[in-house]
């Protein structure tokens, strides 16, 4: 009688880990951040934001980082020619600076498996919907 009740129980236990009942992890989750930390630390590194928004269509984990590196991405891109433009280089330097700390916190939160936005381009991360 045990024995079933301990079968019983890791069967539920299973279910409120976010599995269903064969074992798969339903979307999102925590198996979804524990098993795409890697993704979600690559939508931080430049360009290689493309590789989880493209490969991992279909985790909330890494699709939520690798859309905040894209907009991280731009702005980058945008600031680095605007500085070229616009001859300030202590305007670059400081845009380049807060750019790196968004950068750290968004991989930070990656390997933490936390989908929190980033201070200022969050928001506009959360609009796009591919």
């Amino acid at each position: 009688m045990d024995e079933t009740n301990k079968t019983g129980n890791q069967q539920t236990g299973q279910q409120s880990q976010g599995k269903t009942p064969s074992g798969s992890p339903t979307s999102g989750g925590k198996n979804d951040a524990e098993e795409n930390k890697l993704f979600g630390v690559l939508g931080y590194l430049g360009i290689l934001f493309l590789i989880p928004l493209l490969a991992k269509k279909e985790s909330p984990f890494a699709q939520f980082h690798a859309k905040q590196g894209m907009v991280l991405f731009i702005v980058g891109f945008v600031g680095f020619v605007g500085s070229f433009i616009i001859w300030i280089p202590l305007v670059g330097w400081a845009v380049a600076i807060f750019l790196l700390v968004l950068m750290i916190m968004g991989i930070v939160n990656a390997l933490g498996g936390k989908t929190k936005e980033l201070p200022l381009i969050g928001g506009f991360a959360k609009k796009i919907n591919f």
